[in-house]
């Protein structure tokens, strides 16, 4: 069986061997610090080892859940704001069929995300097509409290209550929250709601494979058990005791940390599959609130490709060189289609008659990556063999990885996230919430 593969060989060629070495030996002593528990921020590595500790009696009750929600309701509202839906809108998105929403028939709801923005035009729109539908949410939340979510969930429960009755809204709202204390927790107990607990040492941006991301993904219809196989063996294949010649987790780590100590400042993650949109926006938020801290970390972006490429790829070509550039390769399409034959052949396209559409992109995407090399772009290469949940858990899972070994190797703590926390307090103390009335005056005289 095949599995994700990563190719160096356009990124690190030219690194001078000592300091490879010091590399892969602060490497080491980063994945020590994972797997003891002993580096920053570790009351937050309950992701490290959770798809083997994870049991199918876990996955099948939330194959039942998705499934009582999928006899109930023609539309799901996904409420949650970074890690809380990002996860799981990338697997669904990677493994569901691009017109998904637009199928006359379908074996499961609709999924529709909410919570993630403050637009009141959002929201008001998304109110309107509820209307006269059969709908339910996933409210997912630690504390209940984060403000984007919140408002989507006030909002919607009151138009579910309205619509269907208190006594069916219940039974369509599912709270994915703390085991103990917050808000939402004590809502969910309060109203009886089914309930699944986020584990207090995983944190948002690493907690798709828990109930976060497994239950809207199993609503969707993807395989969940396989999901966890996937990640399963990339957490097997990354592990303490696997050397770094094949550990493919720590190499992208030593490699991304090179490239930023040599001055590329700006990682691009790219992609010539349009159904990795969200994991690239997953992926973002992994890394971006990971490494970027104490005034260090690489700038995380991201380009669809060949879409993007008559946009950002004149600047990716010729544009100052602080980027690199790590594309995720899918080396076969789940789908069949070539080009046909034209007796005028006005677009001059004949010569690609009977060829995949796959086949061109895959020419598209080696003349880039020769392109952009050619540029001095560094180019980093990470190929899985097919778009299915296995080889999505483990591309979700090697990502995990890495970014907890790179983050340590960069020498920051990798699980937490206190600039976060600066526009928060700023927008209670403009709305004047109970407990920020110091803030409030500083923050008007400020702006006086």
């Amino acid at each position: 069986m095949k599995h994700l593969q990563i190719d160096l060989s356009g990124a690190t060629g030219s690194i001078p061997s000592d300091y490879f070495g010091r590399l892969q030996e602060i490497a080491k002593q980063s994945i020590d610090k994972l797997h003891e528990g002993k580096g920053a921020g570790n009351s937050f590595l309950g992701w490290l080892r959770l798809p083997s500790s994870v049991v199918e009696g876990e996955l099948e009750e939330i194959e039942t859940v998705a499934a009582t929600l999928r006899e109930q309701c023609e539309i799901v509202i996904v409420i949650g704001i970074g890690g809380s839906y990002l996860g799981a809108r990338a697997v669904i998105e990677a493994i569901s069929n691009s017109f998904d929403c637009m199928l006359a028939e379908r074996k499961h709801p609709q999924i529709i995300y909410a919570g993630h923005n403050i637009s009141e035009d959002y929201l008001l729109e998304l109110v309107e097509f509820l209307k006269d539908k059969a709908f339910g949410l996933i409210n997912i939340s630690k504390s209940g409290t984060t403000t984007e979510p919140a408002i989507a969930f006030r909002i919607l429960k009151k138009l579910l209550e309205e619509q269907a009755g208190k006594a069916v809204a219940r039974n369509r709202i599912v709270a994915i929250t703390d085991a103990r204390r917050g808000a939402l927790r004590n809502l969910a107990d309060y109203e009886d709601y089914k309930s699944f607990v986020i584990p207090d040492n995983v944190g948002g941006r690493f907690s798709v494979l828990t109930p976060v991301g497994l239950l809207p993904i199993a609503l969707a219809g993807v395989n969940i058990h396989e999901l966890m196989n996937g990640a399963r063996y990339m957490e097997k294949k990354s592990g303490r005791t696997v050397s770094l010649a094949e550990n493919l987790a720590a190499q992208y780590a030593i490699a991304r940390n090179y490239l930023y100590a040599s001055g590329h400042k700006i990682e691009i993650l790219a992609n010539f599959h349009p159904k990795l949109h969200y994991l690239a926006e997953w992926w973002k938020q992994l890394y971006g609130e990971s490494e970027g801290k104490e005034n260090k970390g690489i700038f995380p972006a991201a380009v669809d490709l060949t879409t993007d490429l008559h946009s950002m790829g004149q600047w990716i070509q010729e544009g100052e060189r602080s980027i690199f550039e790590t594309v995720i390769s899918v080396s076969a399409p789940n789908k069949r289609i070539a080009i046909p034959k034209d007796k005028d052949d006005f677009d001059g396209l004949n010569y690609l008659a009977g060829k995949r559409v796959d086949a061109v992109n895959k020419m598209a995407q080696l003349g880039t990556k020769l392109a952009h090399i050619d540029g001095g772009v560094p180019v980093i290469e990470i190929s899985i063999p097919e778009l299915t949940p296995y080889y999505v858990g483990e591309l979700i899972y090697f990502f995990q990885k890495a970014c907890g070994i790179s983050g340590y190797m960069l020498g920051v703590n990798p699980f937490d996230q206190p600039g976060v926390e600066a526009y928060k307090k700023n927008m209670f103390a403009l709305l004047n919430k109970p407990g920020f009335e110091a803030e409030s005056e500083a923050i008007k005289a400020r702006l006086q």
